[in-house]
């Protein structure tokens, strides 16, 4: 687990940087939803990126960062490194949203597109990414495989508890692409209980965690369930953001063993209906990664009620919004 300090500290740290997000409930469905679209960035991504920069002294910072994203994550480096007047090269694939990669230069960050299979894999950007960290001595800036990082996005676990404390005893979903998120609110979940805010014995572990991932890109959930990585087919995927293999040794493989009840696979359809759910029943624009959550309930793959459902980011082209919102007659 992330130390309780390094969760501690993350929240006050970043605390200028970020909005606080809503939580709001459905009384239809039963669950709690963490709108985390309405994050500065549009994303929860940001807060990760904030308590990295922040920690690094200021002769790190002078050497520039270098990030590998889908969109979200590339867009929360670059927002955290302008704040601070410090470079950024992103790496993205063929593939990643335009207006993510618009965000990102928005920010000021340099933009280096990778070519690759079915579009370009976000797993060879990421290789390339660290490829030139290395020979360019910058920092490396992983979104999940950095405790600083994860300690940021733990943030959004201890604010939901805040704004909710009877949430340490519900079941929780979350999206999982490396796992940063989930490795985060578990850490989060384990701080928050055994820092007597629970009124049960702290012996006990009272919440229960569900990651969720697409059946296009399954690699969190056969490290889980199997053990490797090894021989997963990616395809593409609405869920974006999710897509993509791990860095070796991750750590968040044991973070998530420790802490997560069970990883489960929705569909890319499940996907597309759940985009859909969100715009017609709360008017939110949500992209397909955080709309992962909500399909896991929509299509029942878990009975688990009252939830937590993490909406993590709403940065969805708005041509495809549009058009899939339509296809699913949602206006």
């Amino acid at each position: 687990m992330i130390p309780n300090q390094w969760i501690e500290e993350a929240e006050k740290r970043i605390a200028p940087f970020i909005n606080e997000t809503p939580l709001t409930y459905d009384e239809n469905l039963d669950i709690f939803l963490k709108w985390e679209n309405h994050q500065v960035s549009g994303s929860f991504k940001v807060r990760g990126a904030f308590n990295k920069i922040l920690t690094l002294q200021p002769w790190e910072r002078e050497l520039g960062l270098v990030a590998a994203s889908a969109g979200n994550h590339g867009a929360g480096v670059a927002l955290a490194a302008q704040t601070f007047d410090v470079p950024a090269t992103i790496f993205v694939s063929e593939n990643a949203v335009p207006s993510k990669i618009d965000a990102m230069r928005k920010f000021g960050a340099e933009v280096r597109t990778v070519p690759g299979s079915y579009g370009g894999s976000i797993g060879e950007a990421e290789r390339a990414g660290i490829n030139y960290a290395a020979s360019s001595g910058k920092i490396w800036v992983s979104p999940y495989n950095d405790g600083q990082v994860i300690a940021g996005q733990a943030t959004v676990g201890l604010e939901i508890l805040r704004q909710l404390p009877e949430a340490i005893n519900k079941s929780w979903f979350v999206p999982v692409g490396g796992g940063g998120l989930i490795a985060g609110i578990g850490s989060a979940l384990e701080f928050y209980q055994t820092n007597s805010h629970s009124n049960k014995p702290e012996t006990a572990r009272h919440y229960r965690l569900f990651g969720i991932q697409s059946e296009a890109s399954p690699f969190f959930h056969a490290i889980y369930h199997y053990g490797s990585q090894e021989g997963v087919i990616e395809l593409p995927s609405l869920a974006d953001g999710l897509a993509g293999q791990l860095e070796d040794n991750s750590i968040t493989i044991p973070i998530l063993r420790s802490c997560v009840d069970d990883i489960i696979l929705v569909s890319e359809e499940d996907i597309a209906d759940a985009i859909a759910y969100a715009w017609h029943k709360y008017a939110e624009k949500i992209e397909g990664s955080a709309a992962a959550s909500i399909a896991a309930i929509l299509t029942r793959k878990i009975s688990a009620s009252p939830s937590i459902v993490i909406i993590t980011g709403g940065n969805i082209q708005p041509e495809a919004h549009k058009m899939l919102c339509r296809e699913k007659g949602v206006k």
